[in-house]
């Protein structure tokens, strides 16, 4: 196995009754990147996990440059030169960027330490993302989770004392613009041509396809095909997964009342907007918002989402609402509860019988919205934590589309969702605009902006352009991005 950089020996892994990985065997050559697919639950951050030290696999070996290293944890994976991206990200909120940089690097000591770990951090991330706009004493808990996933990323590519043998990249451009992400893979592919290896995982498959140079495809816990990344498309991909592909063009689902005759749901303004554009949301409405990511998108969601039952200058809401978040481990899940009491928190009058909450009405909600998300799970009841990435958010979207919510606001809600479910939501969210509810959707994945009717582009923290569906294309949406007289 000495050719291989790390190899993976029929790993096995199971959570209790679930089987998480079973019996899997996996090589990566050295100055490659591996894309690894799957739908969520397949396997893959459980298997990436276990090969950055973080779990400790029930049965299997994992070989490290052609040896087996006795025991196996993170400290000895970074002494070996495996670094990991994680889905939810490890940074420590109360600590700066700097101090972020010296977690990982021991060897960043003594005096004036701080401003070589900031120098560390930030020419990697002047490597990386050229005008990512952070500073090495910003507190990390304080920054968007965009800047924060730049951070996490630059991070494990950075060098001390230590080899880089292979970093893992798991959805590492879920919470990145279109410019960042590609920033990013342009810099995969840089840093496999100089002999580090990649494993990139992606529910985005043109990103996988487009950077890789071998793809494992996994399963149910096991892998199901794999091969030179010339060997597939997307259409394979999708099949080999156990999916099939979806019809190119989003249905145009609204209510067929005209616009003016549509009651007005959401009125909202970002501060400084002046006299220019507005975000509108009628009833039946899907309306993005886009743009580079951290230039105000979020925090007009905030503002809306504040302004609900009172009165403001910023936003008018004239309908309940529900807010689903991007970043679900800070803003979304109730991590002490079960994956039913977190679906069903935003329902509770659904769940009464005679005045008083009914554990059979509530499970049964759950169990229908289980079903029709598809969430993995043995059981509702089990703690949300259980869940991987990709099916909590899941519980999310159930928590939202299963409440009496006429506007829903959606803050780059498909984070960690696999491409066969992120269909199964947009044609959700279609049926629900046809039947009259409102959406307001910040995407960082301009291909999503097809399933809206109208989207809004921000620049600066505020609305510079307005682009109807017909109208929207990457170019279009760039371009308002950076140009700073975009015109409405």
């Amino acid at each position: 196995m000495s050719e291989f950089v790390v190899s993976l020996d029929g790993v096995e892994k199971h959570f209790g009754a679930v089987r998480a990985l079973d019996r899997v065997s996996l090589n990566v050559p050295a100055g490659i990147c591996l894309g690894l697919v799957g739908h969520n639950g397949a396997g893959k951050s459980t298997l990436m996990n276990v090969l950055a030290g973080t779990l400790t696999p029930d049965r299997g070996a994992v070989v490290i440059g052609g040896s087996r290293p006795p025991a196996y944890s993170v400290a000895i994976a970074h002494r070996l030169g495996v670094r990991c991206v994680f889905q939810e990200l490890s940074l420590c909120p109360n600590l700066t960027v700097a101090e972020n940089a010296r977690v990982t690097h021991a060897s960043i000591a003594g005096l004036g330490w701080r401003g070589r770990a900031g120098r560390l951090i930030l020419d990697k991330l002047d490597e990386i993302f050229p005008g990512h706009g952070v500073s090495a004493e910003a507190l990390v808990g304080d920054l968007p989770i965009g800047r924060r996933q730049m951070i996490e990323v630059a991070r494990a590519f950075t060098i001390t004392d230590e080899k880089l043998r292979l970093v893992i990249l798991d959805e590492p451009t879920s919470s990145l613009d279109a410019h960042a992400a590609a920033q990013l893979l342009a810099y995969v592919r840089k840093a496999t041509r100089q002999g580090a290896s990649c494993i990139l995982i992606s529910h985005l498959l043109g990103e996988i396809l487009s950077v890789s140079d071998a793809i494992v495809v996994m399963r149910d816990g096991t892998i199901v095909a794999q091969g030179e990344a010339a060997t597939f498309d997307r259409a394979r991909l999708i099949s080999t997964m156990g999916g099939r592909a979806a019809a190119d063009q989003p249905a145009d689902a609204r209510p067929s009342e005209a616009a003016g005759e549509r009651p007005l749901r959401v009125r909202a303004r970002p501060p400084n907007q002046g006299d220019r554009l507005e975000c509108v949301a009628r009833a039946g409405d899907i309306v993005g918002l886009a743009g580079l990511a951290g230039h105000g998108q979020t925090d007009l969601l905030l503002a809306i989402f504040a302004s609900a039952g009172r009165r403001s200058e910023s936003a008018e809401v004239r309908a309940p609402l529900a807010f689903i978040p991007g970043d679900r481990q800070s803003d979304g899940i109730f991590p002490l509860w079960s994956i039913a009491e977190n679906v069903g928190v935003r329902s509770i009058a659904r769940q009464r019988r005679h005045g008083l909450l009914s554990r059979r009405l509530g499970r049964a909600f759950a169990a229908q919205w289980r079903e029709k998300l598809n969430i993995r799970t043995p059981d509702m009841d089990d703690n949300i934590l259980t869940l991987s990435g990709g099916n909590q958010q899941k519980a999310l979207f159930a928590r939202a589309f299963g409440s009496d919510a006429e506007i829903i606001l959606m803050d780059d809600p498909m984070r960690g969702v696999d491409v066969a479910t992120k269909q199964e939501i947009y044609s959700l969210i279609a049926a629900e605009a046809a039947a009259g509810r409102t959406f307001v959707w910040y995407t960082t994945e301009i291909e999503e902006l097809r399933h809206c009717h109208r989207a809004y582009i921000f620049r600066n923290g505020r609305i510079v352009s307005e682009v109807g569906r017909k109208n929207m294309s990457e170019e279009e949406i760039i371009s308002a991005s950076f140009e700073e007289a975009a015109s409405p």
